[in-house]
């Protein structure tokens, strides 16, 4: 159980200090105040043990970039203790001692810094808007206006989660088709390279009673051996190409679309992109955030060409006094269903409450789809590697059977 440093101002106005064990810092917060004490600051301890040089060359190693869940570890933490009534310098005193990441320890530490220096926590968190996206950065200047930062960051911190847990399904349901897909690849290339060449010297001399498939396998694994060099280059430089591709704006927008198009994995990707949109915009809102702001910021989140442009259309519509769902009636992108529901929520006043639901419900859709993707996925891989691993298998014993039966 760490140990914490804290200072408190007792009911007479006198200022202790001391050490406390606890679970955690809100823990160690909750005690003190409980014993009748404002807490002034608390800081964690940090141990001195014999594996000190070893802890240390591993934090170095770990001084890499922050992530998404760095930043979602913080906020919750940050919640916790502004909830437990410790101040906001003190809290990212503490934060900052407890981290092992390098990078992100230094990151904090010039935030305290900046708060320390009278900068609002919104300011401070502006120079970093790779860790602070604008979704994060506008919340919380809505809750300092409003008063409710310890809620805001729990906001926060419930869609960071909700986000870092939809981007691990759709990586998930992408992995074992991609396993699938360099295992048939890769027999394959071990068929011809190696396997087939060992039969050259058998059917040497008897190419006329081979039958075509055979000819041609044996003809392929000859090439791909005296030319595997350049075959790799090509490969090598097909995919560097087509990556080069996908990173320019065109590129872009082609793979955005082709998501949106083919047939078995549109409904999942349609499902993950109005989900995080309407998600996203409903959190600003109700957050308080100005509708201009939060369209724009929506469109940026998005993830996708087409949603981007959708949500672009419609911030210059609000912007000319048009309402939200006269310019997605023109679009095809969100679902006539959900443009109607957002409508209904417009002229209600409850926009965000309603955009919230439909997230959630097309946050359930994902999964539900995510499990259909990948069980359909699965016997198509397993067909397709077996048509091919069958098709080689079958080009070699066919010829040595019918041999076997003129010897006979």
């Amino acid at each position: 159980m760490p140990n914490y440093r804290y200072q408190v101002r007792t009911n007479s106005g006198q200022v202790q200090s001391g050490t406390l064990a606890a679970e955690n810092a809100g823990a160690a917060a909750a005690v003190l105040r409980n014993q009748g004490g404002h807490v002034l600051s608390l800081s964690a301890i940090q141990a001195i043990g014999n594996a000190g040089g070893f802890m240390d060359k591993l934090r170095e190693m770990n001084a890499g970039t922050p992530t998404e869940k760095h930043v979602l570890d913080f906020t919750t933490q940050m919640a916790v203790m502004i909830r437990a009534g410790i101040n906001l310098r003190s809290a990212l005193e503490g934060i900052a001692d407890q981290t092992q990441h390098q990078g992100f320890k230094k990151i904090l530490i010039q935030v305290k810094t900046d708060v320390e220096a009278g900068k609002q926590f919104s300011d401070a968190i502006s120079k970093y808007p790779k860790l602070f996206n604008p979704l994060y950065l506008n919340m919380v200047k809505a809750s300092e206006m409003s008063g409710s930062f310890s809620k805001m960051l729990d906001r926060i911190a419930v869609y960071m989660a909700q986000q870092i847990e939809t981007r691990k399904m759709v990586i998930g349901a992408s992995i074992y088709p991609g396993i699938i897909g360099t295992l048939a690849v890769g027999v394959t290339v071990f068929l011809l390279t190696f396997v087939l060449p060992r039969f050259a010297a058998v059917f040497e001399g008897k190419e006329d009673a081979l039958p075509w498939a055979t000819k041609f396998l044996m003809s392929l694994s000859k090439f791909m051996v005296n030319n595997w060099y350049i075959l790799l280059g090509a490969v090598v430089g097909m995919a560097g190409g087509f990556y080069a591709f996908l990173r320019t704006e065109v590129g872009t927008f082609w793979a955005d679309k082709a998501k949106l198009t083919i047939p078995v994995v549109k409904m999942m990707f349609r499902s993950l992109y109005i989900s995080r949109s309407l998600q996203t915009m409903g959190q600003l809102i109700n957050a308080g955030v100005p509708m201009l702001d939060t369209l724009n910021i929506t469109a940026e989140i998005s993830g996708n060409q087409l949603f981007r442009g959708m949500w672009r259309r419609v911030h210059a519509g609000v912007k000319q006094g048009r309402k939200i769902t006269t310019t997605l009636q023109k679009d095809t992108v969100l679902p006539k269903a959900v443009v109607q529901m957002i409508s209904a929520g417009e002229e209600s006043g409850k926009l965000g409450e309603v955009l919230d639901e439909i997230s959630g419900y097309y946050q359930k859709q994902l999964k539900d789809q995510i499990k259909a993707v990948t069980s359909m996925i699965e016997p198509i891989m397993i067909l397709f590697m077996g048509t091919v691993v069958g098709f080689i298998a079958m080009a070699i014993i066919l010829p040595i059977f019918k041999m076997s039966q003129l010897v006979k």
